[in-house]
């Protein structure tokens, strides 16, 4: 299995490790709740450096961006990020990833660790442009710092005014005395927080002084376990569980980056069109069980004469709510928020309502 920067240091904190991605992670430490709730109410760090990074640069960085990204990236300007996704030619998903305008001619693509390969073949095969491209992903560690207190951590480490970055932007600056880190106000919670970015050989510099920094706030360090329950809470998507390569943006509830803007041509543009006149076949809905029960992916979705009607995608029990929640591809006559629907649920049909994500208010 690969490794990260921080490896060592999870298993010298008796981090319950596993294989993700082909990486060696740590799923717990204290024990999902336990850091779910940090995260939720002080700040937690993720260890985050098995994401891959591809860097886009040259004259023709914007058009083969603008062409393979669904998101319009015209009026996108330096130091904001943008979510996105990668198209595939039948109208589905490559992947879902953060696209950040680094300079006027570079761009910064970040995608999931279990698509790295994929995603770089994909990049290099519709690459038409000759773009310039550097797979960057094992030269770059990523840590997330999340949670209502993680602004306080952070500000201790730099003379960056943090309060200045704007959701959904970025400053390239000193943190901890390091140079050069990517300090971008983004995350996976709903909790808010950071992202940082930075050369590998600063990993143990830098988890140092914020476990320092955070002391006061009650820091901790955070599995996969967690960041799992606090992105569905927070009513995000998962690669792999709510969206692949048959689902489509529009499906998938992602119209809002799917941009028919004159000049974005970009690829399977006119399938999503045609999709979208002609009405979708099947649609992403958030639901809460209202009995007992917790939905699993994989789960039929049934209405109330039993008929099966669509499939779980993700699920959980929200540690903040104690309610079984999560999401469902559905028939779309049943995605209307306040729908009754069933989850078929070891053979019993429970009840669920569908709502409007997130599930953490």
């Amino acid at each position: 299995m690969k490794k990260t920067p921080f490896t060592e240091t999870h298993y010298a904190l008796g981090a319950k490790m596993h294989e993700f991605a082909g990486y060696d992670m740590p799923i717990e430490y204290s024990g999902i709740i336990d850091e779910h709730n940090t995260v939720v109410n002080h700040v937690g760090v993720f260890d985050v450096s098995h994401m891959g990074e591809f860097w886009i640069k040259g004259p023709k960085a914007f058009s083969f961006v603008q062409k393979i990204t669904s998101n319009d990236i015209a009026n996108l300007p330096v130091g904001k990020v943008q979510y996105t996704c990668f198209p595939n030619d039948k109208g589905g998903i490559v992947d879902d990833l953060l696209l950040y305008h680094y300079e006027e001619e570079k761009y910064l693509l970040v995608v999931n660790a279990s698509n790295i390969e994929k995603d770089w073949n994909w990049c290099v095969k519709n690459n038409i442009e000759n773009a310039e491209m550097e797979d960057a992903s094992n030269n770059i560690a990523q840590l997330a710092v999340q949670g209502p207190k993680a602004l306080s951590t952070l500000q201790k480490l730099t003379d960056i005014d943090l309060t200045k970055i704007p959701y959904y932007a970025f400053v390239t600056g000193k943190i901890a005395g390091i140079d050069n880190v990517i300090i971008s106000n983004t995350g996976y919670t709903g909790c808010g927080g950071f992202e940082l970015y930075f050369y590998p050989q600063y990993a143990g510099n830098i988890w140092k002084a914020l476990f320092e920094a955070g002391t006061e706030f009650g820091i901790k360090p955070i599995g996969l376990g967690a960041r799992d329950t606090l992105r569905l809470e927070a009513g995000f998507p998962l690669y792999g569980n709510d969206l692949d390569d048959t689902t489509s943006p529009l499906q998938a509830g992602l119209s809002w980056i799917t941009k028919f803007t004159e000049g974005n041509n970009f690829i399977s543009r006119p399938l999503l069109e045609k999709e979208k006149t002609q009405g979708l076949p099947r649609k992403l809905a958030g639901f809460e069980i209202t009995d007992k029960g917790i939905a699993r992916h994989g789960y039929e979705i049934v209405n109330q004469a039993g008929e099966i009607i669509g499939t779980v995608t993700s699920g959980t029990i929200a540690p903040t709510t104690k309610k079984g929640i999560g999401f469902g591809y559905v028939k779309p006559e049943y995605a209307a928020l306040g729908t009754t629907i069933f989850i078929r649920i070891r053979n019993k049909d429970v009840e669920a309502v569908v709502v409007k994500p997130p599930f953490r208010r």
